[in-house]
C-alpha cells in the first residue's frame, strides 16, 4: 500500500477510536445525562493541547471484531489549563462499561508515571464500576507496568505532584480507592456516587441490613460532601467541576520542587481592613461568621474552601496574600463554637499535610474554646485524632502564621495552631483575644476547690475569685509578656502584618533530623 492509502487507513482508525464504543453507547451515555470521556477532556484542557497516548491498545484489529474495544476503556495523555502542562485521563464508559482490565490498568499506571517523572499534575476522571473480570491468557506477558496497582502509583506520587480525581459516575471497588490516594475529589451531584462494594450493594444492604437503600444514599454526592467528608467539593454539573479543577491548580506548584505561582493582584498590599472591628464581636458568646473575616483579609476576597460542608467548625481553603498562594486553616465560631473535634481534626492535619508538601505558606485564624467535651468524642479517639492536628502542625516547615481572633482556649491552642513551640513562626493577636491555658471557671475549681466548699457563701466566693481571674488574665498582654504572642495587632491590619511575615519568611528554610518518614497516629 502506498503512504496515502496507509495515512487514510491510520485516520480511519483515529475516527473508529474516537467514536468510543460506537453511536449506540454514547447515546446511552447521553440518556445518563453525562459527557463522554472524550468531551469531558476536551471541557478541562485549553483547546487544542490534548496528546492522547495509546489510542490503539487493547484492540483487536482483526476483520471479525465487532465490538469496539479502543483503548481498553481508558483515554489517557497529556494538554494544558492556562497554559501549564498536565496529564489527565479519563474512564471511557462506553467500551466495557468503563472496567478497567490489565491493559487499561498499565495504560493508567503508565500515565501516573509520565506525570511523577515530569513534575506536572495528573487529573483522573473518573466513571468506572471497578475492576473487570478476566481470564489470563496462557504464555500472556505479565512485565513492566501490568505488574504494578494504580495504587502503588498513586502513593509514589503523592507529595510529589499534585492528583485531583473528578467522580463522574457511579464509581466501585479500585475505582473508589485510586481517587481516595489522591489529593482532593470532586463529586457531581445527581451523577457521581463512591461505594466500595459494586452494583450488588442495594441487595446485599437490604438482605443484611433489611433496609432498602439506594446508590445516592449510600455514596452520593451530598453523603460523601456532608457526611464522610471522602469528597472535598461537590459541585452541581461537570461543567462547573471542570471550571473548579482550573481553579484549584491556580492556587498549585506543578510539583514540590516549585513554589506556587504568584499572581498579579490590584489589591493593595497595605490596605487596612477596619470593617472587621465591627465584623467580631467582643463579647466571647456571640458568634460570627469566619469566612467573612477571611474574605475581607485575602486579596479581592476570592477564598476557595475545602470540605466546607464537612467539619463546619474549622475552615480550610486556599486563597492569596499579595499575590502569593496561602493555606487557610480558621475556627469556625458559627458552628460549634469553633470548637475542635475528631472531624475538625482530619480535616485539618489532611490540609496541611497538602500545603506543607507543596511549598504553600499557612494562615491560622483561631477562635475556639479547645476539644469538645463527651463520651462520643472519647470513645471515638479524639486522643489520636487529634493528634494528627498536632503531628501535622509541628511537622510542616512551610511559613506558618498564626493571628488570635478572640479565644483561644487549653488544647485549642496548639490543635488550632497557635502554639509557637510547634513551630508557629509568627504569633499576632487582636486586642481582644483571650489566651488561656484553662478558663478562669475552670482555674477556680482546681485553685480553690477546698476554699470554695469551706467558704460561708460558696457561690459567692467562687464568682469573687472569677472576677478576679479574669481581671489578670483578660486580653493578650500577659501572653505578649511571655513571648507566647509576638505582637498585639489592631484587627484592620491583619492583612499588612500577614502580607509582612509572608514576605519576610518567604525563603524560611527548616532544617530536620534525616530519617525515612516519620509515623503519623492515623
Amino acid at each position: 500500500m502506498s503512504m496515502k492509502e496507509e495515512i487514510k487507513r491510520l485516520e480511519s482508525y483515529r475516527g473508529a477510536a474516537r467514536q468510543g464504543g460506537g453511536p449506540e453507547e454514547i447515546e446511552k451515555q447521553r440518556k445518563a445525562g453525562k459527557l463522554t470521556a472524550r468531551e469531558r477532556i476536551d471541557r478541562l484542557l485549553d483547546p487544542g493541547t490534548f496528546i492522547e497516548t495509546g489510542m490503539f491498545l487493547g484492540h483487536d484489529f482483526s476483520p471479525k471484531e465487532e465490538k469496539k474495544t479502543f483503548g481498553d476503556g481508558i483515554i489517557a495523555g497529556w494538554g494544558e489549563i492556562d497554559g501549564r502542562k498536565v496529564c489527565v485521563m479519563a474512564h471511557d464508559r462506553t467500551i466495557h462499561r468503563g472496567s478497567v482490565g490489565r491493559v487499561g490498568r498499565s495504560k493508567y499506571c503508565e500515565l501516573v508515571e509520565i506525570a511523577t517523572q515530569s513534575g506536572v499534575p495528573f487529573i483522573g476522571l473518573m466513571d468506572a464500576p471497578g475492576a473487570r473480570i478476566e481470564v489470563p491468557r496462557l504464555g500472556a506477558p505479565e512485565h513492566g507496568f501490568l505488574r504494578f496497582s494504580f495504587f502503588k502509583r498513586h502513593v509514589l506520587a503523592s507529595g510529589v505532584i499534585p492528583q485531583i480525581s473528578a467522580i463522574l459516575g457511579t464509581c466501585a471497588g479500585n475505582a473508589v480507592f485510586a481517587p481516595a490516594l489522591t489529593d482532593f475529589i470532586i463529586m457531581v451531584e445527581g451523577i457521581a456516587n463512591m461505594v466500595i462494594t459494586g452494583p450488588r450493594v442495594i441487595r446485599v444492604t437490604k438482605e443484611v441490613t433489611h433496609k432498602e437503600a439506594t446508590i445516592e444514599e449510600l455514596g452520593g454526592a451530598e453523603v460523601h460532601s456532608h457526611l464522610t467528608g471522602v469528597a472535598d467539593f461537590g459541585v452541581r454539573s461537570e461543567d462547573e467541576c471542570f471550571q473548579l479543577i482550573r481553579k484549584l491548580l491556580s492556587f498549585l506548584p506543578q510539583n514540590c520542587r516549585e513554589k506556587p505561582p504568584r499572581i498579579k493582584t490590584e489589591d493593595d498590599p497595605n490596605r487596612n481592613v477596619d470593617e472587621l472591628e465591627d465584623l467580631v464581636p467582643t463579647e466571647s458568646s456571640k458568634t460570627y461568621d469566619m469566612d467573612k473575616v477571611i474574605e475581607r483579609i485575602v486579596d479581592e476576597g476570592d477564598f476557595l474552601e475545602v470540605k466546607s460542608e464537612f467539619a463546619k467548625n474549622v475552615i480550610v481553603g486556599f486563597a492569596r496574600l499579595n499575590g502569593r498562594s496561602v493555606g487557610i486553616v480558621a475556627s469556625q465560631p458559627s458552628f460549634l463554637g469553633g470548637i475542635l473535634d475528631i472531624d475538625s481534626s482530619d480535616k485539618e492535619s489532611r490540609f496541611i499535610s497538602f500545603c506543607d508538601a507543596f511549598n504553600i505558606p499557612l494562615i491560622f485564624l483561631i477562635d475556639n474554646t479547645g476539644y469538645l467535651p463527651g463520651v462520643e468524642q472519647e470513645h471515638g479517639g479524639i486522643i489520636r485524632h487529634g493528634a494528627k492536628a498536632l503531628y501535622a502542625i509541628a511537622e510542616a516547615t512551610v511559613p506558618k502564621i498564626s493571628v488570635i481572633i478572640r479565644k483561644a482556649t487549653g488544647g485549642g491552642i496548639s490543635g488550632a495552631g497557635g502554639e509557637k513551640d510547634l513551630g508557629i513562626d509568627r504569633v499576632f493577636a487582636w486586642p481582644i483575644a483571650q489566651r488561656q491555658i484553662i478558663t478562669p471557671e475552670g482555674a477556680v475549681e482546681v485553685l480553690f476547690k477546698r476554699e470554695i466548699a469551706q467558704a460561708e457563701n460558696p457561690e459567692e466566693f467562687r464568682q469573687q475569685k472569677i472576677e478576679e481571674l479574669c481581671s489578670l488574665l483578660s486580653g493578650p498582654y500577659l501572653s505578649a509578656a511571655t513571648e507566647e504572642i509576638d505582637e498585639v495587632i489592631k484587627p484592620g491590619e491583619t492583612r499588612q502584618r500577614l502580607i509582612a511575615a509572608l514576605e519576610l519568611l518567604a525563603n524560611k528554610a527548616e532544617p530536620r533530623h534525616y530519617k525515612k518518614h516519620g509515623v503519623m497516629p492515623v
